[in-house]
């Protein structure tokens, strides 16, 4: 759980405010000394028309594009200030490759604190170009000094940066690559869990695995209905027996379940079914889910949490870093600009905070983040998730209040 005084949380907003302002036309774009020495000028975070707005218990993040979005997470979790502000490599993923971006995702944790930003095709969009040059990553040594990770693209990519590629195919090939990609960075250390989605299984519901692989460190594979393939079934056998979690156990099916039995302990996060056959009951279960130190088991006040629309795939991976820094947020998922989802505001009222007897600065507090523009989540959606999460006012009792004064 995370204890916050106000003061901490507002310079946590503040924070937010200035990274989306930088592309917002409010002003001239900010300097600062780098830990290299000489002053660099920061590119704008945000694609021009780009909004941000910060309440109480909320940051918006991004704007019309999921390549704005991510470069707003990137500046945000990366401002790129000092040696330790800057992410050891960035992820630079085409936009049309979907596996690539969800596999790509477990490299915005450690070791290789990278987060995701999108290329469309082998174009690489301004903000992402301004922010790669902005976040100026330090490299990675186990990868040959590699500044960007490029899966699916060989975009251009600002000069004097190292590029290290990922090979692509299919989801499960890709997968396969990113997955022997994070064991070359850690050293050839092999993890010991791994998720597992149905690569045919709506997007929407895969979106939750992203945050949960960078926070966790496990690499996302992928299955079908009818088997598990050659590029998956390598990986596992190689990890010897290996903790799987299934993320969508519905779409994943009951024969390959059995088939992913052979290869280690197999355990279900999301069913897929029922309650959770929603995107948005389906990202709940997978926030509620624990399992030993596997997970996030939120289901009390404290907590960092995402926001992002089920309609915009590709904020799930772009959001990762949030997962894996900060406050750790899972991420969330609404259906629409508006309303909230029934099931989210009972889950955001379970998870409201209550003041203590001693007052609301000692109580727990949440925080939200919102992806996209209003397009995504609207001003009004924004407002309700706000008042969720806001820590509710408590009246002391006659008896309390006798305590208090003896005290």
């Amino acid at each position: 759980m995370r204890r916050c005084r106000p003061a901490q949380r507002t310079a946590l907003l503040a924070l937010g405010i200035a990274v989306a302002l930088t592309g917002c036309g409010k002003g001239a774009s900010r300097s600062a000394v780098s830990s290299e020495g000489p002053a660099r000028r920061l590119a704008p975070v945000l694609a021009p028309g780009a909004v941000s707005v910060a309440t109480r218990n909320t940051t918006r993040l991004g704007g019309g594009s999921t390549a704005a979005d991510a470069a707003a997470i990137a500046r945000t979790v990366y401002p790129g200030l000092t040696a330790s502000s800057r992410p050891g490599a960035a992820v630079v993923v085409d936009e049309h490759d979907w596996a690539g971006a969800l596999s790509g995702s477990v490299l915005a944790g450690a070791p290789t604190d990278a987060p995701i930003l999108y290329a469309s095709g082998q174009t690489l969009p301004d903000v992402s170009s301004e922010t790669l040059a902005a976040l100026h990553p330090s490299g990675l040594a186990a990868l040959g000094g590699a500044q960007v990770i490029e899966i699916g693209t060989s975009a251009a990519v600002p000069a004097g940066l190292l590029v290290h590629t990922v090979g692509t195919g299919e989801p499960a090939v890709t997968a396969a690559a990113v997955e022997s990609l994070l064991v070359a960075a850690d050293g050839g250390a092999q993890p010991r869990k791994v998720i597992v989605v149905a690569a045919n299984a709506p997007r929407a519901l895969q979106m939750p695995a992203a945050g949960l692989a960078a926070v966790s460190g496990a690499p996302i594979l992928f299955v079908t209905r009818a088997r598990v393939p050659p590029p998956t079934s390598t990986v596992l056998s190689g990890l010897h027996n290996p903790s799987i979690y299934v993320i969508g156990a519905a779409q994943v099916g009951g024969r390959t379940l059995d088939e992913l039995r052979h290869f280690g302990h197999v355990a279900v996060v999301s069913s897929g079914a029922s309650e959770s056959a929603s995107p948005a009951g389906n990202a709940i279960a997978v926030s509620r889910f624990t399992d030993g130190s596997f997970g996030w088991g939120v289901k009390e006040p404290g907590h960092g949490l995402a926001f992002a629309n089920a309609g915009r795939p590709l904020d799930g991976p772009a959001a990762a870093p949030l997962s894996a820094s900060g406050d750790y947020a899972p991420l969330l998922l609404l259906e629409a600009p508006a309303p909230l989802p029934a099931p989210l505001v009972s889950y955001l009222s379970d998870l409201q905070p209550a003041a203590p007897p001693s007052g609301p600065v000692r109580g727990f507090y949440n925080h939200g983040w919102l992806i996209g523009g209003e397009a995504a989540i609207a001003a009004v959606t924004q407002a309700e998730i706000d008042s969720l999460l806001e820590i509710s006012p408590r009246r002391q009792s006659s008896e309390e209040a006798a305590v208090s004064q003896s005290e």
